[in-house]
């Protein structure tokens, strides 16, 4: 009987160091996965973002207004993907192991750059807007004392708003109040969040406020180029017809080939700026959308979401800092020839350089812009 007893105490061990076994690997094949799904983020953003700084920093035909917000988007980016992504994503695969202070310190960095790309995104769109809209004093309205002034306030005011909000309305939540992480102590989840009148000011003032005034500008943008092309097709058309006047060599019918192709071409243009501007707005809406609504709806929900809620919308937040550089950068036909020439791509490198420092877009002077032109 004895036997029979230390027998089905034995199974019961064995059965119960199985269970935990299976757990722990079911456990570590899901932080794999995790860790697979997350990493690919912060290299893309430092990879990107350098390409871009580094172009910046070598062609001085870069250098101008619209170039010098992406370049500071650019290190906005950056410092995000070295300085919060790494850490971040230690606590979204495993736990928090760098302490209470750090916590704050993480917050910090974390809101003082993210609202410092968001920024940059406004400056970027302010600037395509006096260029397509006002393009005859552009030159004077974005002089390099008043750019400089922005990317300064672009750096200043998300560090001082950042320093306050996380110093005065920051919310650390109990072990009670993280959901599938209770069992964890309150130092291993700093998933920091805001008290309620805080939770809102830096929603609208790091996102909401930026994007309405995006999409206004991005709507007058869309608006003036679309009327410049038809303005453009029209003074097309009608130096056409008195081409046509003066020559009796063409036929109706390849007069109407002609008109044909030529509202053809108009409306390819018209629907680049519509795809161009609605990636632009589309991306900035996928990526930060969930996040502030979430940075909202948590307090008011007596701080109950789910921890993967909130770190699924953080991350997404996170991959427009990685999706910044090809959208502003690669997107960009002078970077594009810039990318191939820093790659030295044997003869068609050498070629691409020499053909940018001869095009017009290496050359410093100001053009009016068209829809062409919107997504330089």
């Amino acid at each position: 009987m004895i036997s029979t007893l230390r027998a089905n105490a034995s199974d019961n061990q064995s059965l119960t160091e199985g269970g935990i076994n299976s757990a722990l690997f079911h456990s570590n094949i899901g932080r794999f996965c995790v860790l697979c799904l997350l990493l690919p983020i912060p290299i893309f953003a430092i990879i990107g973002n350098l390409f871009i700084i580094a172009a910046f920093a070598r062609f001085r035909t870069l250098r101008t207004p619209t170039n010098a917000f992406i370049v500071s988007l650019a290190v906005a980016d950056f410092l995000v993907a070295v300085l919060v992504m790494p850490f971040s994503l230690v606590r979204s695969v495993d736990k928090w192991h760098f302490g209470h202070c750090f916590c704050h310190a993480h917050l910090f960095l974390d809101m003082t750059f993210c609202t410092t790309s968001i920024f940059n995104l406004t400056c970027v769109a302010l600037d395509r807007y006096i260029a397509v809209c006002d393009p005859l004093h552009y030159p004077a309205r974005m002089s390099l004392r008043r750019v400089a002034v922005m990317l300064l306030l672009c750096w200043i005011l998300p560090f001082i708003f950042s320093a306050l909000c996380v110093s005065l309305g920051a919310y650390t939540p109990s072990p009670h109040s993280v959901g599938t992480n209770s069992t964890l102590p309150e130092t291993q989840t700093c998933l920091g969040t805001f008290k309620i009148p805080y939770a809102f000011a830096t929603s609208a003032i790091s996102f909401f406020i930026p994007l309405g005034f995006m999409l206004f500008a991005y709507g007058k943008i869309l608006k003036a180029a679309q009327r410049q092309a038809r303005w453009i097709h029209a003074i097309d058309h009608h130096t056409g017809q008195l081409q046509m006047n003066q020559t009796t060599m063409r036929t109706d019918s390849g007069r109407q080939v002609q008109a044909h192709v030529e509202r053809c071409s108009l409306k390819k243009k018209e629907w680049r700026a519509v795809k161009t501007l609605g990636l632009i707005m589309g991306v900035i809406l996928f990526c930060w959308l969930p996040f502030f609504c979430v940075n909202i709806i948590h307090p008011l929900k007596g701080y109950s979401l789910s921890p993967l809620l909130l770190e699924a919308s953080m991350w997404l937040g996170y991959a427009n800092s990685s999706l910044n550089p090809f959208l502003y950068g690669l997107f960009n036909k002078n970077y594009g020839h810039v990318f191939a020439a820093m790659l030295d791509w044997r003869t068609f490198g050498q070629q691409l350089r020499a053909g940018f420092e001869s095009s017009p877009f290496g050359r410093q002077a100001h053009t009016v812009v068209t829809i062409e032109t919107i997504s330089r």
